[in-house]
């Protein structure tokens, strides 16, 4: 059985791979972790032990098959376990990420599988990220961010790439929910801020705000 810590340098491990670069350094793991390098060493070479990550100095590190499988279960848990505590218990997207941080390491598969059910097999989580199915299969798309849009372009938001809650808090305030429909009313030359119509309300949005939120074209 893997520890509460291993299973979160798993997890970080694996989305740090997913830029598509092969070997990610340990000062890039220290950095997700906010912990000290020499840590990070100390933790590779035990998950290595286990033949879950692979290192070769210089290299970076990777997960292996069973390291993957490990990584992507807990992250399966965590986004169920989102889906359940918005839907069921009527908590704010804004709220759920930390309590899912703890309830994502309850990892029994019969208990996963019954949530999954009960929830009608969701494929997304509260956030607009990808669940992972029972099987480890994650959808994989290519994220288009409001900030590439152009003046008259219409879309749908149908995510984030910045989970943080002032910055959830601050969608909500300004309606930028998963399904609002968005349209691009003009963006400023010098700082590329965006006015927009989100359901027929004005909002200015930022750059840095823009550049955080995933949208479908209509």
């Amino acid at each position: 059985m893997n520890s509460f810590t291993e299973e979160n340098y798993l997890k970080a491990i694996y989305k740090l791979s997913l830029n598509g670069v092969q070997g990610v350094s340990t000062n890039a793991i220290a950095y997700k972790l906010a912990t000290k390098p020499s840590s990070v060493t100390d933790m590779i070479k035990k998950l290595a032990d286990k033949k879950l990550v692979s290192y070769q100095k210089y290299q970076g590190v990777n997960l292996t098959k069973k390291g993957r499988d490990v990584a992507v279960s807990i992250i399966r848990n965590h986004r169920l376990w989102e889906v359940f505590l918005v839907e069921k218990l009527n908590f704010k997207w804004d709220e759920v990420h930390d309590l899912a941080e703890e309830l994502e390491h309850i990892n029994t598969h019969k208990l996963t599988e019954r949530l999954d059910e009960f929830l009608d097999f969701p494929k997304f989580d509260p956030h607009g990220d990808p669940i992972p199915d029972k099987d480890g299969y994650i959808v994989q798309h290519k994220d288009i961010t409001l900030s590439d849009l152009k003046i008259g372009e219409k879309a749908v938001v149908v995510g984030v790439k910045e989970h943080s809650k002032s910055y959830l808090n601050y969608l909500e305030q300004q309606h930028l929910v998963l399904g609002a429909e968005i349209i691009i009313k003009d963006i400023v030359e010098f700082d590329a801020t965006m006015q927009i119509l989100v359901n027929n309300k004005h909002v200015i949005i930022s750059n840095q705000a823009s550049k955080n939120l995933i949208v479908k074209k209509n």
